[in-house]
Formats: structure tokens, sequence, C-alpha cells
């Protein structure tokens, strides 16, 4: 079930609201819950038990952990819970990729190829296990103690804005809201939730639909009808795509949770005015890309460490980000793509950077559209492929596309880039983001979300083209 959905638009949620904020305080946790195993049973009800079985060992053994007082037990309830979580992880998401690597290799020596049943991925699978590792570390680092309830940390862990497609919401940044979120139940949070909602579903069904439809139809052009022209024009199309697909799931989620009460953490800070493939990765999936640093990087040594191991740490980690989007080599090829430019803005780019100034957003945009053609491709050798074809010299001229395509292509692009400027970022901030809501911006808030809903609706029931992307990692 997705957020931009008719079952979840007209159906669901409607219900949920009025069903949770209906209940009393102390009933609202388990209407949630209700909701959540809902939500998740529509679309995984073939994993909803071992999903919930995972939960419950993760539980006692956390529980077991908090009980003694010894370290070195404490550290193996810690390390038996990294292993099942992580073991799970490894096991459906990429058995596939090694059995088949495996397959080749035999394959090629003569040994012949392996049987092997496909196992099919479970929705979210990456991002809860991510969230269950952080409340075993976080509790084991002292960071929050855990939760006495049972039913809270299953809430945690289900809650259905997030559950999905995140954001990454770490334990310590709402183990108070679990349990207490009355500070957040007010009217303007309401509407300040909904508000963000809407914000994101326009993104999602008027912006990211529309250009994903063509970005689609143009990757799967055979190669001899693509020039250069067309094929960098597939580029941006999913270059804009992507990023209001997921930022906007991402708003969505963050309005759930204010319209619930939770304060989730920003993914998106206007990722393509970044100078530098430094700063984009403080503005993209901020969330993950804090996971990343705290649990990964910074364990590996951080920034304490000689800089030939410095360098190594920041490939790994990225190459590891890369594995993290998708078993193929494609997804590895691009966080050592990403990597790589990492290690090149610590050696000289940040300095040239800094000389060329506000400029340096052009050259950061462009590696930036070169990465997406390789996380975009169905192999790597695609990928390669389509480099080639935006490469291949002087292009012919375009063929013909609607009114629509070329109005949403420069509709994204301007929304993607106005907030270079420094005072567009500043109102889009306390827009997004503000706590407390003037008589004034509270109407224009009401009034701009009608319309955007009846946009988006609209735009839901006249177009069967509704993908979200990032629900398969």
């Amino acid at each position: 079930m997705v957020f931009s959905s008719t079952l979840f638009l007209f159906y669901f949620l409607p219900a949920f609201l009025l069903v949770y904020w209906l209940a009393p305080a102390r009933a609202k946790n388990a209407v949630a819950l209700v909701a959540s195993i809902l939500f998740y049973a529509w679309g995984g009800l073939g994993f909803l038990g071992l999903f919930l079985g995972s939960v419950v060992v993760n539980f006692l053994l956390i529980r077991g952990m908090s009980a003694t007082p010894e370290r070195w037990k404490q550290r193996i309830f810690l390390i038996i819970s990294i292993l099942l979580n992580v073991s799970l992880l490894f096991y459906y998401k990429y058995a596939n990729f090694f059995v088949a690597n495996l397959s080749a290799v035999g394959e090629y020596f003569g040994r012949g190829t392996l049987s092997w049943a496909q196992v099919v991925l479970p929705i979210g699978i990456s991002f809860f296990t991510f969230e269950k590792l952080t409340y075993t570390i976080d509790v084991y680092r002292g960071v929050n103690k855990p939760l006495k309830s049972f039913w809270d940390f299953l809430l945690y862990i289900m809650l259905f804005p997030k559950l999905i497609a995140g954001p990454i919401v770490r334990f310590h940044e709402i183990a108070g809201q679990l349990t207490d979120r009355r500070a957040f139940d007010t009217a303007d949070e309401k509407l300040a939730g909904f508000f963000r909602f809407g914000i994101g579903l326009a993104k999602k069904v008027l912006i990211a639909n529309v250009l994903g439809q063509e970005a689609d139809r143009l990757f799967n052009m055979p190669p001899a009808e693509v020039s250069a022209g067309l094929a960098w024009l597939a580029a941006l199309a999913y270059t804009f795509q992507i990023y209001f697909d997921f930022s906007g799931y991402s708003d969505m989620a963050i309005g759930l949770g204010r319209m619930m009460g939770f304060q989730f953490p920003e993914n998106f800070n206007n990722p393509y005015i970044s100078r530098s493939i430094t700063e984009f990765w403080q503005r993209w999936h901020i969330t993950l890309g804090r996971w990343m640093r705290d649990y990964l990087y910074i364990p590996l040594g951080g920034n304490r460490v000689a800089p030939s191991r410095l360098y190594i740490n920041l490939w790994t980690v990225f190459i590891l980000s890369g594995f993290w989007h998708g078993a193929a080599w494609n997804f590895i090829a691009w966080g050592a793509f990403h990597g790589f430019f990492l290690i090149l803005d610590r050696l000289f780019l940040l300095k040239l950077y800094r000389r060329i100034g506000a400029l340096s957003i052009i050259p950061t945009f462009a590696i930036t559209v070169v990465g997406w053609v390789l996380f975009r491709a169905e192999t790597l050798r695609g990928g390669l492929s389509w480099l080639q074809l935006m490469m291949a010299g002087p292009s012919r001229p375009l063929p013909y596309f609607s009114y629509e395509f070329w109005y949403t292509l420069l509709a994204a692009a301007g929304f993607a880039f106005m907030a270079a400027l420094p005072p567009v970022e500043r109102w889009e901030i306390a827009m997004l983001q503000g706590q407390r809501l003037s008589l004034g911006r509270a109407v224009g808030m009401a009034l701009s979300l009608m319309v955007l809903l009846v946009l988006s609706a609209g735009a839901i029931v006249g177009n069967s083209f509704n993908p979200f992307i990032y629900f398969r990692f």
C-alpha cells in the first residue's frame, strides 16, 4: 500500500486518523500499532510472521543485555542481535546476488550453473533492519534505556509512516515520544503535518510520476535510436524523478508523523544545490548518511586515522552504501563512484570549489546526474552503455515531447534549485518545519493544502503510473 494510492488516501488514512484522534491518550499507541500491522500485512502478509518473530527475539536479547551488569556479557547479547539482523538482511536481500555470481564463476570454469530458488525480498527490510540495529546499539552505548513495554518497541519498529521507506529513525530520536506525545498533540502540529503530507504527495504525483513515465520510456528505447541529447534528457528526467519521488515520500512520512504527534528527522535538504559531493551527502537521504557515519564510519576510525586509511574508510562506507541500496554491481559501482569523488573533495576539489563559489553547483550536479545513470540501470553494463551514449558527441534534434513533460521538467528544476538563494532556503525551512503558526500562515497552509490535494487526487485517478522507487530497497 503506497501513500499515493487511492486505497491509502481515500480509505485507510481517513479511517485511521478518525479513530486515532478520537482515541484517548492511553489507547493511541494501540491504534497506531494495529494500523501499522494492517498496513504491512496488506503488502507483505507472507513475511509478517518472520518480521514479528525477529522483533520479539530482538526485544528479549535487549532485555537480557540490560539485565546483566557485566560489560562482556552485554557485548555477547549485542553481537547476537547484530548477527541475527544482518543475517536476515543478507539472506533475503543478497542471497540471490551471491548465488548468481558464484554460478557465473562456476559456469566460466566449466562446472555448470547452481540451481537456486529465488528469494523474495520482504518490503522495507533494509529500513527496519537498520532501526532494530540502532535500538540495540543505542541501548548498549547507554544513549537510552530500553523500553519497558514490548508493544512500545514493536510500535517503534512498525510505525507505518516510516516502515517501508524511511526516514531511518534512530531509537533515541523518538524514545520519549513513544510513551508521551502530548507536547506535540496540537492543532498547529496536525495542520503542519497535513500540509507537509500534501507537499510530498504533490511532489510524487504531479512531478515524479510525470517525469518517471517519460524516463522509463526513454531508458527502454533501443540504443541505436538514442542520441546523445536524448540520453542526457533521460538522465535528467530520472535525476529529478528520484529526488521528487523519494523526498516526496519522506515529506509524507514526516507529515503523517506530525499528525500523530511524532517528530521524525528531516531526510532531504535541497541536495541539488550542493557545491560538492561532500555537501550532497549532507543533504541527500540525511538519515542514511548519519546512520552510516555514526554506526560504520566512526567505528572504523572516522577522521582520527591517517589520510590513506581515511580514504579507504570513506570508500568502504560508500561501497557498502551502494550495496545497501541494491544487490547488483551497478549499485556497488554507484557507491564507489560517489566514494571516489568524496576522496577527490578532500584531496583538492573542495579548495577548487571554494574559489568558484556558487558555480560549483554545476559540476556537482553533473557528477550527480552521471551517478544516477548507474543507479537507474538494470545492470552495470547497461549503465556504462548509457553513459557512452551520453558522451557520443553531436546530438540529433530531439523528438516530440508533450508540453506537460517540458513544463514539469522546468518546474522540477526550478523547485530543486530555487533554494540556492539563501532567503528562499530560510523561508522554505520555516514553512516546512515551523512549530507555531500564525493565523495568516495557518489559513494560507489550509488553502494551499486543498489545492494540492485536489490536483494530486485528480492525477492519481487519471493515471495508473504510480511507482515508488525506494520501496524495492
